[in-house]
């Protein structure tokens, strides 16, 4: 059966639309018994919205095509490949809608691809072992949806791209993220597609509420800038999701099951830094996270979230920053106990949405989003005019990483950080200030602290870590302050301003961070 191909793709108007039958309900395992009920109601909400994402008012801002072809070829019968990258879930996944939406108006198969590679920044088995676990989920969930899901090992350029010449793929969807090696893995598979297969390449932002080309065109100053920028789209963005369902389109061939022992055998990262006890990966622990936060959490976060010692935080953000569980879905799930907790509800939905769309904007927009070529003028010139002022003590890479600092309170965030994979927010701020004033340079600070952060913390490698660095030590985001030693005018914290705000002695005893003495 010969089918119609739009002239454009995300305009196609022309294939048939899909039938009742295959509008099946989106199949979903059932965990606990609370959190079940939690994400059965998830599940009901997507189909009050609509029976599928041809029911669905999908918006096309979301959606840019990256490359010269803008057509699906006429004569193609192979699959479209949605690309995984940065958004690891099915359902709630804009990326993963619309290729099933481009599949079912063409009446094609849809597979689901992730291309594993063995190493990647300062990524550690830890990290490797939360990523996969998250995987092993989305490929359970994929086969009840009958999408096939394939896990390849090695990068784009090469497995993607044999994957689609092997099976003459139609199209292939990508998600978003801006730091310069994900963007760089587009490129080339761009390149690729153009060269060999002369199809589509689509890229959908699936992790940010409004689309980071949408929200602004260029790099904000700071929150103060794009807040009313993104707060005046949300009531067109902020909606919610359509269910991706059963799809009705089979490949011809099967294709081999996921080899999780052949996955941990290609990985040449850090295994000295483990997993952390306790934490799982995968949509349904988030929903999990979710609900103890929207159930037990949330009427502490307005006015204690800046606490270290008390539990008022979401802790969700190891998940957002595996995509495995949406930002966008939290945000309407914690909007619902808007009329009770009115302060904690505007705060959360300003640090989900508003800071963490603002890394994006700056990693996107600032290709020296890791280093001091990517401070405003003001912040460079102030740290380099305070280059040579002495700092006592001064530490090295070793003993900033094994928490042997004079700090007590240094040290147990340090600790917490490695033990744990995270640090309190809060904490994060005090945490890279003191390795500014403890290092040998500037440079040297923002190295130590991207390095600990990437390394340890589970939500490493993300734009909001590397916003919080140059925040801390670099000033981005803020303003200039009282000019001081080593600082400049870049903002200062101490051990007293904590000891104001919190009981440092009750999270040191947490910890158990000591102070050690340089002799």
């Amino acid at each position: 059966m010969k089918r119609a191909r739009g002239a454009e793709v995300e305009n196609s108007k022309s294939a048939k639309k899909q039938t009742n039958d295959a509008a099946a309900k989106p199949s979903e395992s059932s965990p606990g018994k609370s959190t079940s009920n939690f994400i059965d109601n998830f599940k009901q909400q997507r189909l009050e919205c609509a029976s599928d994402v041809l029911q669905f008012s999908f918006k096309k801002k979301r959606v840019r095509i990256l490359s010269k072809d803008q057509e699906v070829r006429e004569d193609c019968n192979g699959p479209v490949v949605y690309w995984m990258s940065r958004d690891m879930r099915v359902q709630d996944n804009w990326a993963f809608l619309y290729a099933q939406r481009l599949a079912l108006k063409l009446e094609l198969p849809l597979v689901v691809v992730f291309c594993l590679v063995p190493k990647f920044s300062n990524a550690t088995i830890r990290h490797y072992k939360f990523l996969l676990g998250g995987l092993e989920e989305v490929a359970s969930e994929c086969e009840e949806l009958q999408i096939p899901f394939q896990l390849l090992m090695g990068p784009a350029k090469e497995r993607l791209l044999e994957f689609m010449k092997e099976h003459d793929g139609a199209a292939v969807v990508c998600d978003f993220a801006p730091l310069r090696v994900p963007l760089q893995w587009v490129d080339d598979v761009k390149v690729g597609l153009e060269k060999a297969c002369k199809c589509p390449l689509i890229q959908v932002d699936a992790h940010n509420v409004v689309p980071v080309w949408v929200a602004s065109e260029k790099q904000e100053y700071g929150a103060r800038t794009i807040r009313n920028k993104i707060n005046s789209k949300l009531p067109e963005f902020l909606t919610e999701f359509p269910p991706v369902v059963k799809h009705k389109y089979k490949l011809k061939v099967a294709l081999p099951n996921v080899d999780r022992k052949k996955a941990y055998e290609s990985l040449e990262c850090d295994m000295t830094v483990d997993e952390v006890p306790g934490i799982r990966p995968g949509y349904k622990a988030a929903c999990k996270q979710l609900e103890e936060f929207c159930t037990k959490r949330i009427k502490l976060f307005g006015e204690k979230r800046n606490d270290p010692t008390i539990n008022a935080l979401s802790g969700l953000s190891p998940w957002f920053h595996f995509g495995q569980i949406s930002v966008q879905r939290c945000v309407l799930a914690v909007r619902l106990n808007k009329n009770k907790y009115k302060e904690s509800v505007e705060a959360f939905c300003e640090e989900a949405i508003v800071r963490r769309e603002l890394a994006d904007n700056f990693c996107y927009y600032n290709k020296n989003y890791d280093n001091l070529k990517g401070l405003h003028d003001w912040a460079a010139k102030t740290l380099n005019d305070h280059r040579k002022d002495k700092r006592s003590p001064c530490y090295s890479l070793e003993e900033f990483e094994t928490a042997h600092t004079h700090d007590d309170l240094w040290n147990s965030a340090q600790l917490q950080l490695v033990k744990e994979g995270k640090m309190h927010g809060f904490l994060r701020m005090y945490w890279a200030k003191k390795i500014l004033e403890w290092s040998e340079s500037p440079e040297k600070a923002l190295e130590i602290a991207i390095l600990l952060n990437d390394k340890y913390s589970l939500d490493g490698r993300d734009p909001n870590g590397y916003v919080g660095c140059m925040w801390s030590i670099g000033g981005i985001h803020d303003q200039g302050w009282a000019e001081r030693a080593i600082f400049g005018k870049i903002r200062y914290m101490n051990y007293q301003g904590c000891k104001r705000k919190f009981d440092v002695n009750a999270f040191v005893v947490r910890y158990g961070g000591k102070a050690y003495h340089k002799k």
